[in-house]
């Protein structure tokens, strides 16, 4: 089974993770694991850590002569803001001042921290560093089959577009990974008059995975169902509080007659129509899987909200850290690694996961039929 498992803090030496479960044989390139860690860090709304970091991964185990070799693929991504951080990372004062809608203090009273620092290290979205580098990985194995997913924006705050990019190239110029150009001008005031007031900004992201082959997933339990696995990878991207398939919640606005995608079949079965975001039943039709996320405002205010002192219990503003007005490109990015990753894990599970010959030789049996 293909999972991984990240470790690390986001001002500690390093984020790490480890990859299980991908098959030997895979060309692996660097230069592209490092591009999407690039596209993780762009976007207008960013703060001063991204000036600080330049990401670059460093493959230390599982890859040998270019090639995945079957065993698990150690990756390591350093912080360079670690050496501001070494001398005085074990003296600093304690944080004690929760911020609301973060972690701080749903953490604090878990782990018994009576530090915050312990719960924001590692809470910190810094850690989707790691994912998207598992992401990239898993992407760079699904072209091999012409899979290719991409995320995007489609709303920053109050400004929302419909238009949706072809492929990267149409967005890969623009400060949000959107394709409507008109409305970027929009987006950056509406960051703008944030930012000027303290305050954050959310929006809406959207992942596309085209050449999806039928029958990943499966009906015949509620975890292996794929839209389950797709929505709990988009949730669990840190400040994601909502997550559509397809037509989501517009299906409550219409009649079964105007929403179910009609089957035709020429050469193979299709839909003139793809409401169901290419999965029924909790199974890949074979149309384009389409998934939605809205990111929340970032809870780190210039401004800070109220709070509570978690050692005095006396009312206090909340901490302020180090952070971005908004984020929902880089979360775009985050949320295409994530989709990646679970459709690489069902297209295993259907298609074998020793090695890529094997792999290649059923894949083609299948889908040709």
């Amino acid at each position: 089974m293909l999972r991984f498992l990240t470790a690390g803090e986001s001002h500690g030496p390093s984020i790490t993770a480890i990859i299980e479960g991908l098959p030997a044989g895979i060309s692996i390139e660097k230069a592209l694991i490092d591009e999407v860690l690039k596209r993780r860090q762009m976007g207008y709304g960013r703060g001063k850590r991204m000036e600080i970091e330049s990401d670059k991964v460093e493959i230390i185990g599982g890859v040998r002569k270019g090639k995945t070799i079957g065993g698990p693929i150690s990756i390591v991504i350093k912080n360079r803001d670690w050496e501001n951080w070494k001398e005085k990372w074990d003296k600093l004062e304690p944080i004690l001042s929760p911020r609301p809608g973060h972690a701080d203090l749903v953490g604090a009273i878990k782990y018994r921290h009576l530090d915050i620092r312990n719960v924001l290290e590692r809470s910190s979205a810094r850690e989707t560093a790691a994912r998207v580098c598992v992401g990239a990985i898993c992407k760079i194995f699904l072209l091999n089959f012409n899979i290719d997913v991409l995320g995007y924006v489609l709303g920053i705050g109050r400004i929302k577009t419909e238009k949706r990019p072809k492929n990267y190239e149409e967005i890969k110029d623009s400060l949000f990974f959107c394709a409507d150009k008109e409305y970027e001008k929009r987006m950056v005031k509406e960051i703008d008059i944030a930012c000027e007031n303290g305050d954050t900004v959310g929006g809406i992201f959207e992942v596309k995975a085209e050449g999806i082959p039928p029958g990943l997933g499966s009906y015949v339990h509620w975890d292996r169902r794929l839209d389950c696995q797709l929505a709990g990878a988009i949730m669990s991207i840190p400040g994601v509080k909502g997550v559509e398939i397809g037509l989501g919640f517009g299906y409550a606005e219409k009649l079964g007659s105007e929403v179910h995608d009609e089957i035709f079949y020429k050469d193979r079965f299709f839909r003139k129509t793809n409401n169901c975001g290419g999965i029924e039943g909790g199974v890949s039709n074979g149309e384009s899987i389409i998934i939605r996320g809205v990111m929340k405002p970032i809870p780190t205010l210039k401004k800070p909200l109220s709070s509570v002192n978690i050692e005095t219990k006396k009312e206090t503003k909340a901490s302020y850290e180090r952070s971005d007005v908004c984020a929902v490109p880089a979360c775009s990015v985050i949320g295409e690694a994530m989709v990646s990753f679970v459709i690489a894990q069902v297209f295993l599970e259907r298609f074998g996961s020793d090695n890529m010959e094997m792999i290649e030789k059923t894949y083609r049996e299948v889908v040709l039929i």
